[in-house]
């Protein structure tokens, strides 16, 4: 198969459409057939179907999201919760948004399927605070698919009511943790819940939530209009489907590209026009800052969950950053930690101290005062925080570092051993103390 035969839009086919964030162009472009198609369905036999096509989750873990719908317990007399997780913050990433601009009405229509099929009667979106113009859009959206019957009481005639909420988050990266944003949502403090107990059982107001990403919930409509069969005729056996891919760096041109899973590097620059004149590839992200980095011997590697993890990273949200040899791995790396220093909630140890003491190592590597020793303190910190940290997000702040050791070695001891200009003042290793 070749690139442009992977490159036949399905997630993506109304963005380029004029007004289609409007319901009536939505409409015109199979909008809401797969709604009325699903609530002629039983719920069960939704789930089913999601399982069957082997949908999995597009917000960097890939659990499968068929399995996630059915741990949901039926007739235990709770209400039963759909929270979309639309607070995507994490450097490089940036599929969600132009799909909430451009398209929210998929995401609509895929959020009742999904309710329908889980039995809930209150959706909520999480959307982070700064995207404002998507979350208007979205705001826009909802209020025309309650005007025209799809959200509501008693939609469509058929006896399902469903309450959809739109809630703007106060811009912390640490609520695209799931549990973190349940509290959030809660009105408590963003912080991460200790589990079990699992959302399954305990989620929103201690009742049985399914939390999803925004690209998973929107695949949905597609699926049940197309079928599980036609969804596996993309991808992989393992990654069916296609996804979206953020491609951002030294490529010329940066954007959205929807391909089938399990694409490879190498085609996803091809498409993007190659590199920019004068640059080439050196390292890259496949999944967004939170996942280890990869070189250019990695370039053939297929962009799917299973082959990304054998080459020693992770798919994440397919925010693939390309950064050519006129850029520093030791710099790009510091500037990662920085935002995670930042962005550390301060519930636990680890991911609070670790990552601030791991900035300023950096800062001293930088400007030129760093020491052999500093190295074997970067990963010693980055072992005291992966697997110790209380969520994800503290164990993704050390890929970038013990990768960037992992390969680019010799590019930190240019620094220390003085190759390397300092990048950075002794200004900025004022701030380090």
């Amino acid at each position: 198969m070749s690139v442009f035969e992977k490159l036949t839009p399905v997630l993506t086919k109304r963005w380029l459409s004029p007004d289609a964030w409007r319901i009536d162009v939505y409409e015109r472009l199979d909008g809401y057939a797969a709604l009325r198609k699903a609530l002629a369905a039983h719920p069960d036999d939704l789930i089913a179907l999601i399982k069957d096509s082997g949908l999995r989750g597009r917000g960097g873990a890939g659990f499968p999201t068929g399995l996630k719908w059915g741990f949901i317990p039926q007739n235990d007399g709770k209400p039963h919760y759909l929270v979309v997780n639309a607070d995507e913050g994490e450097p490089g990433t940036c599929k969600d948004l132009p799909l909430m601009t451009y398209d929210p009405h998929s995401l609509i229509e895929g959020i009742i399927i999904a309710s329908y099929a889980i039995r809930a009667n209150h959706a909520f979106v999480y959307i982070r605070g700064e995207a404002v113009h998507a979350a208007r859009r979205l705001r826009n959206a909802v209020k025309e698919a309650y005007a025209a019957g799809y959200l509501g009481k008693n939609i469509q005639g058929t006896g399902f009511d469903l309450e959809l909420v739109i809630h703007s988050g106060a811009g912390a990266y640490i609520c695209g943790e799931e549990t973190a944003l349940l509290d959030s949502l809660e009105g408590l403090r963003g912080q991460p819940r200790l589990r079990p107990p699992f959302p399954a059982t305990h989620g929103l107001y201690a009742s049985p939530t399914v939390v999803n990403n925004v690209g998973t919930i929107a695949s949905v409509p597609y699926i049940v209009l197309g079928g599980a069969a036609w969804w596996k005729t993309m991808g992989t056996e393992k990654a069916s489907g296609p996804m979206i891919y953020s491609l951002s760096g030294r490529i010329a041109n940066p954007g959205q590209y929807e391909c089938t899973m399990g694409i490879t590097l190498r085609e996803l620059i091809e498409l993007a026009g190659g590199m920019k004149p004068g640059h080439k590839l050196k390292f890259w992200t496949p999944g967004g800052s939170s996942t280890p980095l990869l070189t250019a011997e990695h370039i053939d590697v297929h962009m799917d969950f299973e082959s990304v993890a054998a080459a020693g990273s992770i798919l994440g949200t397919t925010a693939t950053q390309i950064f050519s040899d006129q850029d520093c791995p030791v710099y790009a790396t510091y500037r990662w930690l920085e935002f995670y220093h930042h962005e550390s909630c301060g519930k636990c140890t680890p991911c609070r101290e670790g990552n601030y003491w791991m900035v300023r190592v950096y800062r001293r590597i930088l400007s030129g005062q760093g020491t052999y020793e500093d190295l074997d303190t970067l990963l010693d910190t980055s072992d005291n925080i992966l697997g110790r940290a209380f969520c994800g997000l503290g164990d993704g702040a050390t890929s970038s570092v013990t990768s960037s050791l992992q390969y680019f070695k010799q590019d930190y001891l240019d620094y220390i051993e003085g190759r390397t200009a300092p990048k950075l003042s002794e200004k900025a290793m004022a701030g380090a103390h």
